[in-house]
This record gives C-alpha cells, structure tokens and sequence, in this order.
C-alpha cells in the first residue's frame, strides 16, 4: 500500500508517542516494518536539519544562473550570488517547515 505524506506523518506522530521500537510498532499495525523503519529515519535526518542529496538532484551550473533541485523544490540563484545567501535562504525554508 502507498501512503502519502500526511498519512506517514500521522503514522509516525502516532509511533512516536507510542514509545515503542519502530520495528514492534509497525508490525502490530499491519505496516511492513522495513518501510516504517526507512520513514522513520528520514524523519530524524529531517528533524536534525539534515537532508540528503542524491546524485541526480545535485546542482547544475549555467551561465546565467545556478539551479539547485531536490525533489518538488526548486531554488534558481543569479550566478554571481554571494554563498552566504544561500545560507539565508535555506534557514528561511527551514523556518518554514
């Protein structure tokens, strides 16, 4: 079964207030435990701040702009931007989460 994200959140929220281990939790509601488990530690990389970038969503250069993809989300830097404010940019995406 597919679960969109909504649905893993409020697994996961449920999960987490349960207190038991992920595995136990996702086998006694009929989730398969491996899968939970993946949710589950992708939710913490994103609770930490971290976010994984794979080698098909990494930057690409152009002349006139950087493109940074991952996912749905697209950010389009002019090519002479300053990289302190890319910082400013991802702590006010952060903020937005």
């Amino acid at each position: 079964m597919h679960y969109n994200e909504e649905e893993k959140a409020m697994w996961l929220e449920d999960w987490e207030q349960s207190g038991k281990k992920a595995w136990v939790y996702a086998k006694e509601n009929g989730l398969i435990p491996q899968t939970f488990v993946g949710w589950a530690k992708k939710r913490a990389r994103i609770k930490s701040g971290f976010v994984e970038i794979l080698p098909q969503s990494m930057a690409a250069v152009t002349q006139a702009e950087i493109l940074i993809e991952k996912g749905d989300i697209k950010i389009h830097l002019p090519a002479g931007f300053k990289s302190r404010d890319l910082g400013l940019i991802i702590e006010g995406l952060r903020v937005e989460l």
